[in-house]
């Protein structure tokens, strides 16, 4: 049997947070277009500010800049009920949510970083798909990669011929 050598772990730690990262930004863009849709006399800015909002509270990532922090106390209340109506609104995503939220979370807990209450919250709010297993890193990893390229936010690789490949190489 294989074991991680101590330079993998960190290797592997950064690719899963890139990929918890992907899930983020897909949610902070469904979640704009939505709030487009929903609130049409609001400026791009606003809509962004309040996505970016929403989705940093999913994930347990406020910004502290002044400006976000302001911005946060000022519209929780929206804040909150968008996030009581995503579950409704995006049920799938909220599949890949629960997925990097755990992912996240296992990520910290590696670094020694309790972030456990990001996924009590996602729970109260009805983000949380409890009944779902956690995904193994590599499972993890090709559902996001499919899911960033459906958006757009991931190429696939692609395939390189012996002669491209020469080409690169020389």
């Amino acid at each position: 049997m294989k074991t991680e050598t101590n330079e993998q772990k960190p290797q592997l730690l950064a690719v899963l947070r890139e990929a918890v990262g992907i899930v983020q930004m897909i949610l902070f863009k469904e979640i704009r277009n939505n709030l487009a849709k929903k609130r049409p006399g609001f400026d791009s800015v606003h809509l962004s500010m309040l996505a970016g909002s929403i989705t940093n509270e999913v994930f347990g990532t406020r910004n502290p800049e002044e400006k976000f922090a302001r911005f946060r106390t000022e519209h929780r209340a929206d804040i909150e009920q968008e996030l009581l109506s995503l579950k409704n609104e995006m049920p799938k995503l909220c599949e890949n949510i629960t997925d990097a939220l755990r992912i996240q979370t296992l990520c910290d807990r590696q670094e020694g970083v309790d972030s456990s209450q990001t996924l009590a919250l996602a729970k109260d709010f009805g983000i949380l798909v409890e009944d779902r297993e956690v995904p193994l890193p590599s499972f993890f990893m090709t559902q996001i990669r499919e899911l960033g390229e459906e958006h757009k936010l991931v190429v696939p690789p692609a395939q390189i011929t012996p002669a491209q490949d020469n080409v690169i190489v020389h």
